[in-house]
């Protein structure tokens, strides 16, 4: 019987996941707000919870089928780093805005993209830089305009700003993982890493992880089943089909969505230019996105 050809994706499918997880992530920090937890407890109940739920399609896309070497490593380092990314982002979340931790935390596409020209040998065109850089900015708008006039970052911008640093190596990995690994298997088992090494970090600073109000399991819950598994199976599959370099200015999005969440969710208002900033965003995303389609169609010819 001859063997069916393998079909990739609709060229929209993997477009369509980042958006879920723009969307998905973007939530996040209201989440955290909401749990009034300390950071890592609430990341170690959000990455609990997403073990749980992706261990039986997990075990089920292993039957007959064996773990990569090389994705596995680079799930369970992914995993690590993103457990530090996790910690440092919760608690930023609760030491300044929320949109403000956000998008520190999602500086990620400099980072990504100087170790993407450093590691992998990309090469990116002007327009690629042009985008990031009003992505950035416009970003940098939403989380608010006292950001731009600050003499100095506080603790909590400083903690987000580290935690980016860290998000960059989860999309390196992630992108190197799933050229092997399927996104179920992959998050899944990068997520049973995060948890423990979250786990290990709320014991050693003597966190409570348990005696908390409803509320707070409530939003622990929400953090695991919309952020981790809906949110990180979307980026994750979107990563196995398009380059980190391309998702992660992309991802960018998540102040905007934090931002608008934050006015009825926590009682937050956008100014005039942090409009402005939201539609420089979307601005900088096409602009990066078409600089990619641009260079495929170029590398094509």
């Amino acid at each position: 019987m001859p063997s069916v050809p393998h079909r990739s994706p609709p060229a929209a499918l993997p477009l369509l996941a980042l958006a879920v997880g723009v969307l998905a992530l973007g939530c996040s920090a209201i989440f955290v707000r909401w749990a009034n937890a300390p950071g890592p407890v609430t990341g170690f109940y959000r990455m609990s919870i997403a073990f749980l739920v992706l261990l039986m399609p997990a075990v089920h896309k292993s039957r007959g089928r064996p773990w990569p070497l090389q994705g596995a490593r680079f799930a369970i380092l992914g995993g690590a780093l993103l457990s530090v990314d996790i910690a440092l982002w919760s608690t930023a979340v609760n030491m300044t805005k929320a949109a403000n931790a956000t998008l520190f935390a999602n500086t990620a596409p400099l980072w990504v993209a100087l170790a993407g020209m450093v590691l992998f040998g990309e090469r990116l065109p002007p327009l690629f830089w042009g985008g990031l850089a009003l992505t950035l900015c416009g970003a940098a708008l939403v989380a608010g305009s006292d950001f731009l006039v600050q003499s100095s970052l506080g603790w909590g911008d400083l903690l987000g700003l580290l935690g980016g640093i860290f998000y960059a190596g989860y999309y390196l990995c992630t992108q190197v993982g799933r050229r092997s690994l399927d996104s179920t298997r992959y998050v899944w088992l990068s997520g049973a890493v995060s948890a423990a090494c979250l786990l290990a970090i709320s014991l050693a600073f003597g966190f409570p992880l348990t005696a908390h109000p409803r509320q707070t399991y409530l939003a622990f819950a929400a953090g695991g089943l919309i952020t981790q598994v809906a949110g990180y199976l979307a980026v994750g599959y979107a990563l196995g089909h398009l380059p980190a370099s391309r998702v992660s200015p992309t991802m960018i999005g998540q102040p905007v969505i934090t931002a608008l969440l934050a006015i009825p969710l926590l009682g937050e208002t956008l100014s005039p230019a942090q409009w402005l900033g939201g539609a420089v965003v979307v601005t900088g995303i096409y602009l990066v996105n078409r600089s990619h389609q641009a260079l495929a169609a170029a590398t094509a010819a």
